[in-house]
């Protein structure tokens, strides 16, 4: 099925999100030739904990990069959103060279982001990376290190193409620290397979789309891909304004599941390390009454028998490789439920590109 899209081909989201593929491998070229890079991973050797920094779509980025930079590196890693630092500092410590402080924004101005750098390089002494897709940033100039991914900046409102970039561009930092080249390999064939595939995908969602409307979303997902299925359940907010929610996926069982209905629907962030205990899950929903989607690598005729829709990426590849392929169903069904409430994803309620503050 081939997506009708020229009712929307003027979107920047729409345009945006479709473009993901071919800017990964833009971003991907331009890391491999980035002397930023080299020289980060050269001082940073003896950075025992990293600390990864954002606000909103930048903080569940910077959840997903922190739990995969402790799987690639071996290395203690945490995320906490930039408003945590500016109301609670005592939370951290100053630890001299000991820790790198990794500041995410897709602008470099998100007021709480550059106060937070401030904070962490002036009186924590933290040193500071900052990874955002604009040029000459307030954020790139305070940090000691920048990254500037500038292919990956958009016009929309909601973030998409940047918020996936910025996690590959950190995941690729991580493999190189700790000399996993291969895995930068795997990162590259990945976006190979995924960018022809983009427009497969999002008519089998917009298809999903216009069969039904919940009243509630659901987005589960365990290890790295809890980050994801946040990410997810805000795209859906922001662009349709539909009530949506998240959490690790065996912890639906112990209480969330008593809200299942007919009208609720559950996606599943399908790992691979822990498929089989998930996959119980979504049976278990399914039983219960829920519309169920699962986004998995390579199905099991089981989950295709539980599940309403299958989005299934079939790339040959790492499992930390999967993760911004797998945010991109959830940021059509966001763009397509949007749509079919009527609603303008470019210009979302209530929202600015940039959060500012006096």
């Amino acid at each position: 099925m081939k997506t009708n899209d020229h009712n929307w081909a003027h979107l920047h989201t729409w345009n945006e999100i479709l473009s993901q593929g071919e800017v990964w491998k833009t971003v991907l070229d331009m890391l491999r030739r980035s002397t930023a890079v080299e020289r980060i991973v050269s001082t940073g050797g003896d950075r025992r904990e990293w600390l990864f920094v954002g606000c909103g779509t930048s903080f569940y980025l910077a959840e997903a990069a922190a739990l995969s930079w402790t799987l690639l590196t071996n290395l203690p890693a945490r995320a906490i959103p930039a408003s945590e630092i500016l109301l609670f500092p005592g939370l951290l410590s100053a630890a001299g060279g000991q820790r790198q402080a990794v500041l995410i924004s897709r602008s470099g101005r998100t007021s709480e982001a550059v106060r937070a750098a401030k904070v962490l390089s002036q009186e924590l002494h933290f040193a500071t990376l900052g990874i955002t897709c604009a040029k000459n940033s307030v954020l790139e100039q305070i940090c000691s290190e920048s990254i500037v991914l500038s292919a990956a900046d958009e016009h929309s409102t909601v973030m998409t193409r940047s918020f996936t970039s910025m996690l590959l561009c950190l995941q690729f930092l991580a493999a190189k620290h700790a000399e996993k080249l291969q895995f930068i390999e795997r990162l590259q064939a990945m976006a190979d397979d995924f960018a022809p595939r983009i427009r497969t995908i999002a008519a089998e969602v917009e298809a999903f789309v216009r069969k039904k409307m919940f009243d509630d979303y659901v987005f589960l997902g365990q290890g790295p891909f809890h980050g994801i299925a946040r990410e997810a359940a805000l795209k859906v907010m922001e662009m349709s304004c539909s009530y949506s929610q998240v959490f690790h996926t065996l912890e639906f069982r112990h209480g969330p599941k008593a809200m299942v209905t007919p009208a609720t629907c559950l996606t599943f962030f399908l790992s691979e390390t822990a498929g089989k205990e998930e996959a119980e899950v979504l049976s278990e929903m399914k039983e219960l009454g829920g519309a169920t989607i699962a986004i998995c690598n390579r199905v099991q005729e089981a989950i295709r028998q539980t599940s309403d829709l299958v989005l299934e990426m079939n790339i040959k590849s790492d499992e930390l490789a999967l993760l911004a392929p797998y945010t991109v169903p959830c940021q059509l069904m966001g763009f397509f439920t949007g749509l079919r409430k009527g609603l303008n994803p470019d210009e979302p309620k209530n929202l600015t590109r940039v959060v500012i503050l006096d």
